[in-house]
Formats: C-alpha cells, structure tokens, sequence
C-alpha cells in the first residue's frame, strides 16, 4: 500500500503542488499515516480474487476478448502492475495500439497522466480515446444499471450522480472534467426521463484541505435526510468499476452518514463492471477508435 501511494501520490499530475512543497509533505506525513488507514478501508471491501477493481478489470478484459476476437486486448493499471509499459510490450507486435483509459470524464489528473507514460513510448502507431463521457454505448449502458436496479428494487425519491471529485482550482485553469461530468449526468437523466428536480450532482473522494468541486457527496446526502429524503439511490458514472470510493466510501461511509442523519433507505447502484451493455460499449467504442486510426 505504501508503494502504491507514494507512486500515485508522486505524480504531479494528481498532485499539482510545486515539488519542494509537496514531496517533503507526502514522504514526512502522509507515507506515515496514509497506508494504515487506506489497507483498513481496503480490507472492508477485498474480494476474495483480490482488489476490486482489479478484479472487475481482468473480467472485464477477460469478456472484451470473446466479444472482439479480431483484437489482441491487454489491460494496465496507472500505477502499480501491470503497468502500462508491461502492456505496451504484449501488443508490441501489433500494427494499430489503441489505448483506452477507462475514465470516461477527460481530466489532467488521469487522462493526461496516462499521456505523460505514452510520450515515453516512439511507435508512432499508437493512439489514445481521449474520453468517452457521451458516447451513446457508454450512456446506454449506465441507463440499463439505473433501470435493472429500479425494476428489481423500486426507485427512490432522488438519484444522486456522484463523480470523483477535483481541486477547483485545476477547473480554473481550464481542466474540462467538471463540464464533461456535467453533460454525462444530463445525457443519462434524458435518457432515464428523469426530471432536473429528482436527481442531483455531487463530487467525491475529497483529499486535503484546498477547495474541490462541489456540492460535495457526503454533505448533500446528509442534507437530504435532515429534508425528510427517506430513499436515495446513489450511482457512480465516473466509474467503470466498483473499487474502493464505490464500495467503501459511497456504500459504507456515506449510507451510514445518510441513515445516520435520519434517512431510512440508501441504495448504492453497481457500477458497470460485467454488465453486457458495458462490455458491448466497450467493444463499440474500441472498434471506432481502431477504424479512426487504421482506416
């Protein structure tokens, strides 16, 4: 767990203070403290294959393999492994490389970052999906999560679309994350025929004391409660996969905030993880970008 963080904690893209500030900070305090915490938030939600959101990602690559057979399908984590430059070398063979982050919201602090690993890289045949915050697949398939779940459980008074959060200050500068979360959450909504009035966007996963986009998750659902709100359901468009900030912070920490201020039922969607409609989008949308850079 340290290794990790003091790997994603590093980088200057996540992290977008100057060096000599921000390095002294994170090896002296946060190495010291943050693991600890972090393995025992890990430990509330292991799967028994692992982490959850490297289990998802095999399934995942494991199902987008029989769906597109014509393509070799390698996956790579940011940070730890297998790292991207251990990926890169399984398709080194391969005419076209297609990289697809699954971020679906372009942002500096994980799109680019992944940018910054593939400059490294000189074949000149290698391509990046910039985003996919609307493309129709991806849309269709976070539709088809909300409406199993509505049909199986009944739906709530207010649907929160919570996104992984991000210092305003990095909007600010012109980072596009916030209105691309933004057009996702009214693209669903249309899809979903839901009214402007019966869903609510938020930010999660806040870290450190500077201001990050808001309304912040947490504080709206509690908010909610002490309204009278009696049932939310909470979905998670900006993840491809449940991990730790869906299965912990959303479904154990912020439904006990909400039932805690005096709400009586909170459900936590799945993210798409298997679901056919993801891995079906996830073809479609590899498949576009392979044409748009082999035609």
């Amino acid at each position: 767990m340290r290794r990790y963080l003091a790997e994603f904690l590093s980088d200057p893209r996540v992290v977008q203070l100057p060096r000599f500030i921000w390095l002294p900070i994170l090896h002296g305090i946060v190495l010291r403290t943050r693991p600890a915490k972090s393995a025992k938030k890990y430990a509330s939600v292991w799967m028994p294959e692992g982490s959850p959101l490297a289990v998802h990602t095999i399934r995942q690559t494991q199902l987008l393999r029989s769906a597109i057979p014509e393509l070799q399908v390698e996956y790579a984590m940011r940070y730890g492994n297998p790292s991207i430059t251990d990926g890169l070398k399984k398709l080194s063979g391969c005419r076209t490389i297609i990289v697809l982050p699954l971020y679906p919201q372009f942002s500096r602090s994980t799109t680019e970052s992944i940018r910054d690993v593939l400059g490294t890289s000189v074949n000149p045949k290698l391509a990046m999906v910039e985003s996919f915050h609307d493309h129709p697949a991806y849309i269709g398939a976070l539709a088809a999560g909300v409406q199993r779940h509505w049909a199986a459980h009944g739906k709530g008074e207010k649907l929160v679309m919570s996104f992984h959060g991000l210092p305003k200050r990095a909007i600010d500068l012109g980072d596009p994350y916030q209105a691309q979360c933004m057009v996702t959450a009214k693209v669903l909504a249309g899809v979903l025929r839901i009214a402007p009035a019966d869903y609510l966007i938020t930010f999660q996963s806040r870290f450190g004391a500077a201001e990050w986009l808001q309304p912040y998750t947490e504080p709206t659902l509690v908010e909610l409660a002490k309204k009278g709100v009696r049932r939310v359901d909470v979905v998670c468009p900006g993840f491809v996969s449940d991990c730790l900030e869906t299965l912990e912070e959303i479904a154990i920490e912020a439904k006990n905030a909400f039932l805690g201020a005096g709400g009586k039922e909170f459900h936590a969607l799945p993210c798409l993880n298997e679901n056919p409609e993801w891995i079906a989008a996830l073809a479609k949308i590899s498949l576009e970008a392979g044409t748009r850079n082999n035609p």
